[in-house]
């Protein structure tokens, strides 16, 4: 165990953990997890990941603090509205633990730069706003063989999965295409209560933090639904599809592509 006097103090609560101790603390300094989308499902999932001590943090955003982001976004104060995310969420995370190493990229993730992005993280967090985005990740994350973890919330309800290409259930096994421009209310038109991408986007942190370590049962071949209103989980067992456009027995999809995003099937960056 190479950890600091300081270190030790800071994880303790880690290192007493049968299935974490010193050596998981390791190896969670070690570990390399790239957040897609620093807004409400980003935000908490950033903090915790933080917090935890994973080495390397991976932010992804294009846009800036708007004051509509603040009843969620909890990585960003009243003072950083008109601040790029990125910005105030590397000086948030710093604040929290100056033990993580963030790497920021001040742009939206597309066909062209996303593959290169992933490329060095052990796992992705999927953060976006949009089904395009969502697909993209889904598509770029099985191309580079890259673990990441799906999410979505809108007004009351959230849903989450867990995605290992080629072994698991995929997003375009379930979901093939993205819906139609103007098919499903935004964000904006249908709301989302605050709390909500904190309960999602820390389940997510909870999954990145078992696959670095190795430990439980990821949810994988698995959808989790939850509805903050009668506080009911469900977790639904969906199967990789053969059929599948990307990982079926033949896939049409075989490049990246970017589409158009029409609306956002999470909490909004706006």
């Amino acid at each position: 165990m190479n950890l600091t006097q300081q270190q030790i103090q800071r994880y303790s609560r880690h290192i007493i953990l049968d299935k974490v101790g010193g050596a998981g603390q390791q190896k969670l300094l070690e570990s390399k997890v790239l957040i897609i989308g620093a807004g409400g499902l980003g935000s908490p999932a950033a903090l915790f990941l933080a917090a935890a001590g994973v080495g390397t943090l991976g932010i992804v955003d294009g846009d800036k603090v708007d004051m509509t982001n603040l009843q969620r976004q909890v990585l960003h104060a009243t003072a950083d509205v008109g601040r790029d995310k990125v910005d105030s969420a590397v000086e948030t995370i710093i604040a929290i633990n100056p033990d993580v190493c963030i790497q920021p990229y001040k742009c939206l993730a597309t066909a062209e730069n996303i593959r290169q992005i992933i490329r060095d993280y052990d796992f992705v967090i999927d953060g976006t706003d949009n089904f395009a985005s969502k697909f993209l990740i889904n598509d770029a994350c099985f191309f580079e063989k890259k673990a990441y973890s799906h999410a979505g919330v809108l007004a009351f309800d959230g849903q989450l999965m867990t995605v290992l290409p080629g072994q698991s259930t995929c997003y375009r096994c379930i979901f093939d295409a993205p819906p139609p421009p103007d098919s499903v209310p935004s964000c904006s038109q249908a709301g989302v209560l605050g709390v909500l991408p904190g309960v999602i986007g820390s389940l997510q942190a909870t999954e990145a933090i078992k696959y670095v370590l190795g430990l439980g049962d990821l949810l994988t071949n698995s959808l989790l639904t939850y509805n903050a209103l009668t506080m009911n989980f469900r977790r639904i067992t969906v199967k990789r599809n053969k059929a599948c456009s990307l990982c079926g027995d033949n896939p049409t999809v075989k490049e990246l592509k970017d589409q158009q995003k029409p609306v956002c099937d999470i909490d909004e960056e706006k």
